[in-house]
């Protein structure tokens, strides 16, 4: 299932439209479901569990012989494998600073593999966000970075990580591209007509 309809979609790529009819800027919007699938510390969980669950039990309990042992083991890690494997909770196992530390991670991948880097006046700018993770970022070339310092786009940022919490992602990439083509129209104003990006937006599974 797309994370957000095609409108929607299309809701997006047309807020960034007329954003840059305003602004030398030129914006790409990322949304992905989850920045990881976290495999192996899902795997990692499933297995101390598998181990010390029915070991502890058997301590105590001492009503398991090495062979129903060894088949508890195994059951307890092949269904806690597949109870991981749902994002709501495999997101929960693992610890915030690693979730932001992946999602920065892909969203630093994503401005160069979408070139953002590589227009003409460096003046690339991301609005990247992550599902999954709740998290929200916004990444700008030095054509932007150069008139504008970082902490310009904290507030969106903050605003905008509000509501993919409350589960309005379209809202909040419509009210961000809006507040950014606000700073962006003041900053940089449109001084040439070239859209050098696509204004899709780009979907992650």
């Amino acid at each position: 299932m797309a994370l957000l309809t095609e409108s929607e979609q299309r809701q997006v790529a047309d807020a960034i439209a007329r954003v840059e009819k305003e602004t030398d800027a030129e914006l790409v919007t990322v949304l992905a479901a989850q920045a990881d699938d976290y495999a192996h510390i899902s795997l990692l969980w499933a297995a101390l569990i598998a181990l010390i669950l029915p070991g502890g039990l058997n301590f105590f309990g001492g009503w398991l012989d090495a062979a129903r042992l060894l088949l508890a083991q195994w059951l307890i890690f092949v269904l806690c494998c597949l109870l991981f494997r749902i994002p709501g909770i495999t997101t929960r196992l693992i610890p915030r600073p690693v979730r932001l530390w992946r999602a920065g991670n892909l969203a630093r991948r994503q401005f160069l593999e979408l070139n953002l880097h590589r227009t003409e006046a460096e003046t690339g700018m991301l609005i990247f966000v992550s599902e999954a993770e709740r998290y929200v970022e916004i990444l700008v070339d030095r054509g932007i970075s150069s008139q504008l310092d970082d902490s310009t786009w904290a507030s969106i940022i903050a605003n905008f990580t509000d509501q993919v919490k409350r589960g309005e992602t379209l809202g909040g990439f419509l009210s961000c591209i809006e507040s950014c083509g606000a700073i962006l129209k003041e900053y940089l104003p449109a001084t040439r007509n070239r859209d050098e990006l696509p204004n899709r937006l780009v979907i992650l599974p």
